[in-house]
């Protein structure tokens, strides 16, 4: 069996994977949201505190598991660096003392890796992984082969639910409170633009969306004078660019695309609207879609152990006295992960 650890953000979470059938044997997740949601999104100090004492109580209940171990996982970039120490400093104690491999994961080929928790991997993907940090379409060739054919030029789908969320004090993490109110929104009240719609670039981006619906707010007189009515309309008309952006761009890139497996990762392909709408491109284009369950489309540590056992069987370890936190540099269309 394979333990693996999650901390690159305010999720802190443990599993444990069988090797031979890739089924769950243990899985715990421990939100830190409520602990945010006062400062409107994620503070990392006090993540990295809240982690410090949220791990050791998760491994606690595993304990009978640590001698039948095979190796330990876990995320070393991108994410936030006192975060992500906490849950490297574990890795790297449970592998010395223990005396088992090591495996470092990307987060962001977890997501992808979420995909196929309890089961066997389907490849060549075409992915879109959209999520609190990233918005990007990858061409998945193999577990080696990962390349970038588009990123966000600025903020990423789920920051952009967040940040819009605040504006209108809803609370935090912002991406479920907008899906709820837009139920009951008129997304045809508010005419926001749709970002790069005459652009031939294959990019995605958000700012522009973001600034146009914080000057609908001040229109209407600002947070304090939204009516419920109001904040699901924006909700909704906000959400209905996004959904025509993701398409947009999505529909030039599968032009010229021939796989026919596509898959949506990541914790903002939970929102419903947003699935639907690719359900209905995919069989436009004759392409299989993919979602990930909703339990796992956010961070979790399931994700990172089913990459792991990947690593595993190519004995790809790492020195626990090497390892630390990944350097991260921004990717560019064409790049590799």
């Amino acid at each position: 069996m394979i333990l693996s650890i999650e901390s690159s953000c305010d999720d802190s979470s443990i599993a444990i994977t069988d090797r031979l059938t890739k089924k769950l044997i243990f899985h715990k997740k421990i939100s830190q949201e409520a602990d945010h949601a006062y400062y409107g999104g994620v503070v990392p100090e006090l993540a990295s505190r809240l982690h410090a004492i949220a791990l050791p109580d998760i491994l606690e209940e595993l304990r009978e598991y640590l001698p039948t171990l095979k190796a330990v996982a876990v995320t070393n970039q991108p994410g936030l660096g006192v975060t992500l120490l906490e849950g490297i400093a574990m890795a790297k104690t449970l592998a010395m003392l223990l005396k088992i491999p090591l495996i470092e994961v990307n987060h962001l080929k977890g997501h992808i890796y979420s995909l196929f928790i309890e089961k066997s991997s389907i490849m060549p993907l075409l992915v879109l992984l959209i999520s609190g940090g990233h918005t990007q379409m990858i061409n998945v060739s193999s577990l080696d082969t990962m390349q970038l054919l588009a990123t966000s030029m600025d903020d990423s789908v789920g920051e952009s639910f967040d940040k819009v969320a605040k504006m209108m004090g809803l609370g935090y993490p912002g991406g479920s409170i907008i899906e709820a109110l837009a139920h009951g929104g008129d997304e045809g009240r508010f005419d926001f633009p749709v970002p790069l719609r005459h652009s031939p670039l294959l990019a995605f981006s958000l700012s522009g969306l973001k600034n146009a619906v914080r000057l609908e707010i001040e229109r209407l007189g600002g947070e304090a004078n939204l009516t419920p009515q109001d904040k699901s309309d924006i909700s909704a008309s906000f959400q209905k660019a996004i959904r025509l952006h993701l398409i947009q761009k999505s529909k030039k890139i599968f032009q010229s695309q021939p796989t026919r497996d596509f898959a949506l990762v990541g914790g903002a392909s939970a929102n419903l609207s947003i699935r639907q709408a690719y359900e209905k491109l995919c069989r436009e284009f004759g392409k299989t879609l993919h979602v990930v369950p909703l339990e796992y489309c956010s961070d979790n540590a399931a994700m990172i152990g089913r990459y792991a056992l990947e690593c595993y069987e190519r004995k790809r370890f790492i020195d626990p006295d090497k390892i630390d936190i990944g350097v991260t540099k921004k990717l560019q269309n064409g790049d590799f992960l």
